[in-house]
């Protein structure tokens, strides 16, 4: 018997009680954890039943205890305290939950049903004209974290992104090589490709920027001056020639951005995300006129005198929207329309999608969901923007065509340096070995980086400070790690058999409090899921980190009164420990076994 079938038992038996004593039918019941300077563990809100119920909140709660501790096996009192009836529930019933799972491998996570639909998480997706930066840190992150979370709830998944690879800013960043390169390549320099093609990318604007004040200088306006540069003339005519399909262009163009992928995906291994497919822009491109045919046909679009195609959305709120130029090229709407439609028929069992995607792109997506659906694709009533908000660093804003960016590659070095710095200040690695110390750093730094990120609603802004984020105390990666080493520390010191079956010992407060807590993982994952939150998973290990380490400083674990205790609390010990790796691994976090 898990805790939603303790709590639905305990929903229907009040509804029971209140049938039974005073004839009167109750909806619902609301459920809550037992605040904890009160004895119990889950608590009855009578408030709201004085819709249906007249009479004095306490004494409705006292009836109501007195029948739930007659007619429910596992509770064994009650008391009341103003509308709140809290209910103690047996040791007897924590204590078979945990014999029923402590074993259990991927407790807490649901395999997929058969004939159930995937989703696909799109994250990433990068210009080809730069290195990720700390803003790409962040929806790396928040997309491959919520595909962990939505996995673990119980459905497949495709992680997918699509790369910016063409038009005029990765033209810019060729025509800077060819100008000023001199035939250097990642080999030749040892710079990463994404990192020399970035460079290109700001000598660039540093060229056109003189070329503009030459031209003031000579007399023209800022604005001739900004569109006769002879440096973006060439990089629009390059444009030009990769879309005829120039030969020396489009080799120039694939040489390049192999760099770069190559880049990224040594900046993902470091990261710890994956994809399963690509979608590149260069192919998708022209994706989308053709449904724009078929929406014209169904009357879903528009078009105007001047042969431009528009959607009409006033009725929705919003306002007429362009799908299709006068002279029949495409905007961003046309393929992003096109490009969720090739994903469904690539995938056929994609259900719904998730895009990972900055918040200053919400009414975007708004419209893109709403043209999907009034184009009658199923799948659209489950198609969602996962928004996030900026991550600012206490230096400012970055800025990446003048080169200012915050690296994610220097990032991780930086993290890493970090934990190695505070590390060494508290003595924690002293007799590891150099490589196993950077091993620890990089783990701790990374996992300090993540956890800062993802503890925070997606929704808001976020002012990172490395510092503070790699403590060792509050709510921090680094605390919640080293609480799992500790944890490790005390199975390797247990030389007794403590995987034997313990049974009919009395539970401290702490220990019922951990229980409690590891019950409610599975509706934690599945909270997540539902919410596309990390946070949420992040925000329940430092609880349960936060009770464990209560418990610890409170509770002996090797000096308890009996063997049965001692082996319960070891036991135990080790359900937390796997429980918190098992909700790092859905943030993508690792964990030390030392520290």
């Amino acid at each position: 018997m898990n805790k939603m079938t303790l709590q639905q038992i305990i929903s229907e038996q009040v509804k029971a009680a209140i049938k039974k004593l005073y004839n009167a039918d109750l909806e619902s019941v609301e459920l809550q954890g037992t605040r904890k300077e009160f004895e119990g563990d889950i608590t009855v809100v009578v408030f709201p039943m004085l819709r249906v119920v007249k009479g004095n909140p306490v004494q409705i709660g006292e009836a109501i205890g007195a029948y739930l501790v007659e007619n429910v096996e596992d509770i064994t009192s009650f008391n009341v305290v103003k509308g709140f009836l809290n209910l103690v529930i047996a040791d007897s019933y924590y204590l078979k939950f945990f014999k029923d799972v402590k074993d259990k491998e991927n407790y807490g996570f649901v395999n997929p049903k058969e004939g159930d639909k995937a989703v696909m998480v799109e994250y990433s997706s990068p210009n080809t004209n730069k290195p990720l930066h700390l803003g790409h840190v962040r929806n790396n992150l928040l997309g491959y974290a919520v595909a962990e979370i939505i996995k673990a709830s119980g459905k497949r998944v495709y992680k997918t992104q699509i790369i910016n690879d063409r038009g005029i800013h990765i033209c810019k960043s060729m025509v800077a090589w060819q100008k000023f390169g001199n035939e250097e390549t990642p080999q030749s320099t040892g710079l990463k490709g994404d990192k020399l093609v970035g460079n290109y990318y700001v000598k660039f604007d540093k060229e056109y920027k003189n070329q503009i004040a030459t031209l003031v200088d000579e007399g023209k306006s800022e604005e001739e001056a900004k569109k006769e540069a002879p440096i973006l003339i060439e990089a629009q005519e390059m444009l030009r020639k990769w879309e005829a399909g120039d030969t020396e262009v489009v080799d120039l163009w694939k040489t390049m951005n192999n760099w770069v992928y190559d880049g990224f995906e040594q900046t993902y291994k470091a990261l710890g995300v994956d994809f399963d497919s690509y979608y590149y822009e260069s192919n998708t491109y022209l994706l989308g006129k053709d449904n724009i045919e078929e929406g014209l046909a169904k009357g879903v679009f528009f078009k105007k005198d001047d042969g431009s195609v528009w959607c009409d959305l006033t009725d929705e709120g919003l306002d007429e929207k362009l799908v299709l130029r006068s002279d029949g090229t495409a905007v961003y709407m046309t393929q992003d329309i096109g490009t969720a439609i090739q994903r469904v028929k690539d995938n056929p069992d994609i259900g719904g999608m998730i895009y990972t995607v900055g918040n200053e792109q919400d009414y975007h997506f708004k419209v893109l969901f709403l043209i999907l659906k009034k184009l009658g694709y199923d799948w659209s009533d489950n198609l969602h923007h996962l928004s996030y908000g900026m991550v600012d660093l206490p230096s400012g804003k970055m800025k990446s065509r003048e080169g200012t960016v915050v690296d994610a590659d220097d990032l991780i070095v930086e993290m890493t340096e970090t934990a190695g710095e505070i590390s060494k200040e508290l003595g924690k690695l002293d007799g590891y070995s150099e490589e196993e110390k950077n091993n620890v750093y990089n783990t701790i730094g990374l996992g300090a980086l993540k956890y800062f990120i993802l503890k925070v609603d997606p929704k808001k802004r976020i002012l990172f400070d490395p510092a503070e984020s790699v403590d060792f105390q509050g709510n921090t990666g680094p605390f919640i790690q080293y609480t799992y080493a500790r944890i490790q520390a005390i199975l390797r010191k247990a030389d007794f058999n403590w995987k034997e079956e313990v049974s009919n010992i009395a539970l401290t407060s702490r220990e019922k409090e951990l229980l409690k807590l590891l019950e409610v993982y599975p509706e934690i994952i599945q909270n997540a899921a539902k919410d596309l939150s990390p946070a949420v998973i992040a925000n329940y290990t430092y609880d349960l980190v936060k009770a464990y380490n209560s418990f610890f400083q409170n509770v002996s674990i090797f000096g308890a009164d009996s063997d049965a205790e001692k082996i319960f609390r070891v036991q135990l010990s080790g359900a937390v420990g796997e429980t918190i790796k098992s909700a790092f691994g859905l943030l993508g976090i690792s964990v030390p076994e030392r520290m």
